[in-house]
């Protein structure tokens, strides 16, 4: 629930997936979490309120129509990605269906989620969202040994969860974006728990490569990691220099204040950023 300026990081996730065509959609939740189920609901009371004051551009922007069916459940206790996506089995059912992470924003003319669709359309089984990453931060990911099938797409030989980096088969992490198959399911249930005592999904990932092709594809679009603090700046600031009604005014503020930052201490960055805002 966190906001790139108003708009809160689920909000993000929910908008790719109905772009991508997407209409039913689970958001698994946890204890004390009822703050997501409430912004995707309506409050009759606000909503009269704001009609009542000639404010229906506010009803629009505070409850506006994703164009889905949104359902929520919870994961009863915090066992890992894995676990959280068992939760999804009763509602997916023998489907094939999209995991999204909301904590990376895609920033691509064509949602990633979409990307992932068109891939399986045309292969027919799983197909993971892969981005190259520094060496210093494969640690942080599951990483892909992969065949390289050329223009961005691989088939996904193995998969390694977190390597410390002199270990790592490549730089290729997956990253928040997967379309698999029901039989992921299967593989979920005969997982046990592995780094950190989490049911981890790239652990049932490596059980479904062995019952049936799984496919990446390159996102090449830039990505923000907004659940890391630097991340989570930058996309703030990226999407409110977007807005019409903020931009401007805010990139004049920024570029006063870079003005006077010490140049012994900002210099160059200074000057970079300038540049980008202007």
């Amino acid at each position: 629930m966190l906001p790139i300026v108003d708009t809160p990081v689920i909000e993000f996730a929910v908008r790719e997936l109905v772009e991508s065509g997407i209409t039913d959609i689970l958001i698994i939740t946890g204890r004390g979490k009822r703050a997501i189920e409430d912004h995707f609901d309506r409050s009759l009371e606000l909503e009269n309120h704001l009609r009542r004051n000639g404010r229906i551009d506010l009803v629009e922007d505070v409850f506006p129509d994703f164009g889905a069916h949104i359902h929520f459940i919870r994961q009863k206790e915090p066992r890992g990605l894995g676990h959280a996506v068992l939760q999804a089995a009763c509602h997916v059912g023998n489907e094939p269906f999209v995991v999204v992470l909301a904590d990376e924003i895609y920033d691509s003319p064509v949602p990633c989620t979409k990307q992932l669709i068109e891939q399986y359309n045309s292969l027919g089984h799983s197909v993971l969202g892969l981005r190259e990453v520094p060496l210093s931060e494969v640690e942080r990911y599951g990483i892909a040994t992969v065949e390289d099938r050329g223009e961005g797409n691989y088939v996904i030989q193995d998969l390694v969860e977190k390597p410390p980096p002199h270990e790592a088969p490549s730089r290729l992490a997956v990253c928040g974006r997967y379309l698999l198959t029901p039989q992921i399911f299967e593989c979920l249930e005969l997982t046990g728990p592995g780094i950190n005592d989490e049911i981890q999904l790239t652990d049932a990932l490596k059980q479904l490569l062995q019952k049936q092709p799984v496919y990446g594809t390159r996102l090449s679009s830039p990505v923000f990691d907004v659940g890391d603090k630097m991340g989570f700046l930058q996309a703030t600031v990226e999407y409110a220099l977007r807005r019409d009604d903020l931009g401007p005014a805010f990139c004049e503020f920024l570029v006063q204040r870079l003005k006077s930052v010490s140049q012994r201490d900002l210099a160059h960055v200074a000057i970079t950023v300038e540049d980008r805002l202007c």
